[in-house]
């Protein structure tokens, strides 16, 4: 009898280890999925020649001109923590070789000013943004994105951030953040780093935050996903960057993981039964981005207590499912198309093209945490409103956090 308990455990612990592992599994292909087109014809010169620029309007005029940097650099914010843990021998190790090896050409292309595919990253405002975001690649793979680099790209790079410093009239809300991002990049790898971008970006958003895991986008609070999209992600980027120079900043490190932690509970509560969750505000068409800060709180082993992995995963693969596989997420080559769940063109805004769109590879960082992880490894759980809609008796009310 005990020899048959035994071997019904083993199977019901194999089944939940297959399961998680189909998760990880179906993140990868995913990722794979949406990278593949623009890395490809990046590291072969061709990102400009091939890539798409949908747009649903042209009240901000044709945004082509900044498709190329928008694409790569918010892909690389979101492939790097999966690129970071270098190759393997492993299925998925061969694969991420494969992607490392393609993100390295890719660069060397995007900054190289003789590469037909240069990048812009100084005529109009939107560079900023998305030199921010490549930024935020390198704070994320340094061993895998930077280090292996050769002198002269790595110089490339550099000259590529600074021209990024001559962009004016940065808008007074979270795009200081921007500005910041990519300084942490000089403050870790150079020594050339404008700590006053820094700290008046960090100063504001100090100032900014409104209570219970939220800030405002300046002034007014926005609802909206930009808390997950760039003000949790890239302060606790920043902050830790310049915590580990030993930055006198770096006190604000455990009110910035503390305010985090709240919104990657309230995030966690936006993902219905269904996995679906409230599609408001701005930039809704960036998808699985919306839940970058709580995928980022998972990634460095930072969730609250009463959130579990599985159930974390959960929720996201169930996300990840609605928002990604739907018919018409993406083109017949492969791109991006524009819309939340398949193609939905009026629903983006002015300012965004098919590059814009790749902001969606955020929701990936959770791939940063090896296979063998517990995050991975652990079993299926239902979220929270799966509880609650279910009528689970065990599920314990909100507070208010502050």
């Amino acid at each position: 009898m005990k020899k048959h308990i035994i071997t019904l455990l083993i199977l019901l612990i194999s089944v939940q280890l297959t399961s998680a592992q189909t998760d990880r599994e179906l993140w990868v292909e995913e990722l794979t999925k949406m990278s593949e087109p623009v890395l490809t014809a990046l590291a072969k010169d061709k990102l400009k020649a091939t890539m798409p620029t949908e747009q649903s309007s042209f009240d901000y005029g044709d945004r082509s001109k900044f498709a190329g940097l928008e694409a790569f650099g918010r892909l690389m914010a979101g492939i790097a923590p999966w690129l970071e843990l270098g190759p393997s021998n492993t299925k998925e190790g061969k694969l991420r070789e494969t992607y490392i090896e393609l993100a390295q050409k890719a660069i060397h292309n995007a900054v190289n000013p003789k590469s037909k595919d240069y990048l812009n990253f100084d005529k109009g405002a939107q560079p900023l943004v998305d030199a921010a975001f490549l930024a935020q690649g390198f704070l994320r793979a340094p061993k895998q994105l930077w280090e292996p680099l050769s002198d002269d790209t790595k110089q490339m790079v550099i000259d590529a951030f600074k021209k990024s410093r001559t962009i004016k009239n940065v808008p007074y809300n979270n795009w200081l953040l921007f500005a910041a991002t990519v300084e942490a990049f000089f403050v870790k790898f150079t020594d050339e780093a404008d700590y006053l971008r820094i700290e008046y970006a960090l100063n504001k958003h100090m100032e900014w935050y409104v209570g219970d895991g939220l800030y405002s986008d300046g002034k007014y609070y926005h609802w909206d996903y930009y808390n997950s999209f760039v003000i949790h992600p890239m302060l606790i980027d920043v902050v830790t960057t310049i915590k580990e120079a030993n930055h006198p900043y770096k006190r604000l490190y455990d009110d910035v993981i503390k305010r985090a932690q709240r919104y990657s509970k309230i995030l966690e509560r936006q993902v219905s039964p269904e996995g679906t969750y409230p599609v408001v505000g701005r930039s809704s068409v960036y998808r699985f981005g919306s839940f970058q800060s709580l995928a980022q709180i998972a990634l460095l082993e930072q969730l609250p207590k009463d959130l579990s992995e599985g159930q974390v995963r959960s929720a996201l693969t169930a996300v990840l499912k609605r928002v990604l596989q739907a018919k018409g997420t993406y083109d017949k080559k492969g791109w991006l198309q524009l819309g939340v769940v398949g193609h939905q063109p009026k629903m983006a805004e002015p300012y965004i093209n098919t590059g814009s769109l790749y902001l969606t590879s955020l929701g990936f960082l959770p791939l940063g945490l090896p296979e063998s992880h517990s995050f991975w490894t652990s079993k299926s759980e239902p979220w929270t409103m799966v509880k609650i809609w279910g009528g689970d008796d065990s599920v314990v009310r909100d507070a208010y956090q502050n």
